[in-house]
């Protein structure tokens, strides 16, 4: 029995692509992660996919990165595979590690992947850091705009509280302390 995982890490990204090479691939059943980090500690399509998996069946992927946090991770997972006497393809790499080959590959591009992810965290990081120069903000929009941050000052000023100014402005109280700075905290 072949089984299929596929994962993306953001809501914006398609499952599409993955979905249609496992489909081609011929597997039998696809456990997926929608919105889900390589890195999470918790992938229950991922964990669901291994389960399923007894031994003479194939994990099938579309790319290394879809399944493994690190090199370390992939060959560890391999290695679990095999005892179980589980095999493992991935479609885009035409790995198969039924074969000495395809575990040398696997291997090398396990490596490789790790190293390619580390690169984009890398660009990601100095991209942030760049633009935190230029005075930009970097990360979840700010809950209260200037106006607003005014306007709590003024209601505190004039007695009222953190918690009932907050629920006016429909955030949590420590949302609001932060934007007011220690002075109210």
């Amino acid at each position: 029995m072949k089984i299929g995982y596929a994962r993306d890490s953001t809501d914006e990204q398609l499952l599409d692509m993955q979905m249609d090479a496992l489909q081609a691939a011929k597997c039998d059943q696809i456990f997926r992660d929608e919105g889900v980090s390589a890195i999470a500690a918790n992938r229950p399509g991922f964990e669901a996919a291994l389960d399923a998996l007894s031994s003479g069946d194939t994990l099938v992927i579309w790319k290394l990165d879809r399944a493994f946090r690190s090199t370390v991770d992939a060959i560890l997972t391999l290695d679990s595979l095999r005892d179980r006497k589980v095999g493992f393809q991935c479609t885009t790499l035409q790995i198969d590690t039924s074969t000495p080959e395809g575990r040398k590959w696997y291997r090398d591009t396990a490596s490789w992947a790790e190293y390619e992810r580390e690169l984009v965290s890398q660009r990601t990081k100095a991209g942030m850091a760049a633009a935190k120069r230029r005075g930009k903000h970097v990360g979840r929009p700010r809950a209260l705009n200037a106006e607003q941050i005014q306007h709590a000052k003024i209601q505190i000023e004039q007695g009222g509280t953190v918690s009932g100014t907050a629920a006016l402005l429909g955030v949590d109280r420590s949302t609001l302390r932060r934007a007011l700075g220690s002075a109210h905290a």
